[in-house]
């Protein structure tokens, strides 16, 4: 089978490496093409053609048309195929880092070409500035997706299941060399700090710490807006003298410091995938924080073990100013809403609010980083208020406890390696290429149905869908 993967670059990163893995499992079986906007920073494991019009929009660069980036892409595969290609698979191809993308993939389907379109993150789940707001989804075209969270929901928009395919991704255990201890009695929180991975909720959860273990975060963000708060947070960190170390990533290995560690914490609140949950158990490594239920279902229908961890960590509403949150909050809603072109009711905005908020508490992960702060102080005020917490929620009286640790730990790994594995990826990657190839579609995304699955009222969330402000 013949096979043309595109993406809009090939730096290091989620996609990318999913990419790699992918031309890992099939290349040999299958004759493989990569082509991207961006050239690959190391080298790649078969052969790369760069499409410049492919890559992300720059400011004061001039957009090639897309009948021309279409050629360029349909001339490259036949250079390498005299007959072209069996099939086109693309990844991401309905956020809008390239305003022409979507008028690019039209063209290789007017032309004949059979697209699978991956689908790792959504416009319309917190990220409205690269949301397509005039153009329609490809249609007739099969759809994949990492869940089934995102299964469930493009169902609703109108696909069909004979043209829509769960590929779930594959887990790379951990192989140790060396053990380089930084610190004692640490707890790691193994990620690249954006926004929402919910830094200022790691930071509280330091505070309950036993022995005043600290924090390790091991990479900082990429992202001008992420940086912003990212480095607000570090400015609170020394300010209330709190023992939490920042990029410890780029100073040691950084399977060093998964395997140094007492135990792994995530308080992330949205993913796509959701590495975080799978990845420390092929460390022998306890993982404990923040559920995302939605997500975990699918490791859980694979014998994966969560119960112990939390979905909601409640605080009390009397820490903040009530009136400003309501602001901010019918403030951030309309905002977003009007980005996608919806409107809302103040009546709806008002009801999700006090949902939010019922029994005078509300989660954590709801808020953005100056309510978060707030708490955050109110706690370290006085013993009183920290006892407050812990009664509110009980698992903060003793982080990271579970009585069957070890067993546990046992396994999450056994499933994690016998479900995400290479061989079960493959099989499953060269059973969706057949009924890609064999099976045409007639289906459409419905895209008001689909902005309205995600952005969900009772469930809106400061620090995902609006500015840290």
């Amino acid at each position: 089978m013949k096979i043309a993967f595109i993406h809009y670059h090939l730096k290091t990163g989620g996609v990318t490496t999913v990419l790699r893995q992918q031309v890992e499992s099939i290349l040999d079986t299958c004759d493989l093409l990569v082509l991207s906007g961006e050239p690959p920073e190391s080298p790649f494991p078969c052969d790369v053609v760069h499409i410049p019009g492919l890559g992300y929009d720059i400011s004061g660069r001039n957009m090639m048309e897309p009948e021309r980036v279409a050629t360029a892409i349909i001339e490259a595969i036949h250079l390498k195929w005299n007959d072209g290609c069996d099939l086109v698979h693309i990844h991401n191809p309905i956020l809008k880092k390239n305003a022409n993308f979507l008028k690019i993939l039209n063209v290789l389907k007017e032309k004949g070409l059979k697209l699978f379109l991956q689908i790792h993150d959504f416009a319309e789940d917190g990220r409205p500035m690269s949301y397509f707001a005039e153009e329609e989804y490809i249609e007739d075209c099969h759809y994949g997706v990492i869940n089934s969270r995102d299964y469930n929901i493009l169902l609703e928009t109108g696909l069909k299941k004979e043209g829509l395919h769960k590929i779930f991704n594959i887990i790379t255990p951990f192989h140790f060399n060396t053990k380089d201890v930084i610190l004692k009695n640490y707890i790691l929180y193994p990620i690249r700090a954006i926004r929402r991975k919910n830094i200022g909720e790691a930071i509280l959860l330091s505070l309950f710490f036993k022995n005043g273990a600290p924090l390790v975060i091991t990479l900082p963000p990429n992202s001008p807006a992420d940086i912003i708060s990212y480095e607000d947070w570090k400015t609170f960190v020394i300010k209330n003298d709190l023992n939490v170390i920042f990029e410890a990533g780029l100073t040691h290995e950084f399977s060093n410091l998964v395997l140094s560690s007492d135990f792994l914490i995530t308080t992330s609140i949205t993913e796509g995938f959701g590495f975080s949950f799978l990845e420390p158990w092929t460390a022998e490594k306890y993982l404990w924080g923040r559920k995302l239920p939605d997500i975990c279902q699918d490791f859980e229908q694979n014998s994966i073990r969560l119960n112990h961890l939390y979905t909601r960590l409640d605080v009390p509403m009397d820490w903040v100013d009530n009136d400003m949150l309501f602001y901010t909050w019918k403030s951030g809603m309309q905002k977003v809403s009007a980005m996608f072109g919806k409107t809302i009711d103040d009546i709806f905005i008002k009801t999700a609010y006090e949902k939010a908020t019922a029994n005078d508490v509300i989660d954590f992960g709801l808020l953005n980083e100056p309510f978060q702060k707030k708490i955050i102080s109110t706690v370290l005020s006085s013993s009183t208020n920290r006892k407050k917490l812990i009664r509110l929620n009980p698992f903060l009286s003793n982080p990271g406890s579970v009585s069957n640790k070890d067993e546990l730990i046992q396994n999450n790994m056994e499933a994690v390696l016998f479900n995400y594995n290479r061989p079960k990826y493959r099989e499953k990657l060269i059973d969706i290429y057949t009924k890609v190839v064999r099976d045409k579609v007639c289906q459409k995304i419905d895209k008001k149905i689909l902005v309205s699955e995600f952005l969900r009222l009772n469930k809106f969330s400061l620090l995902k869908w609006c500015d840290n402000a």
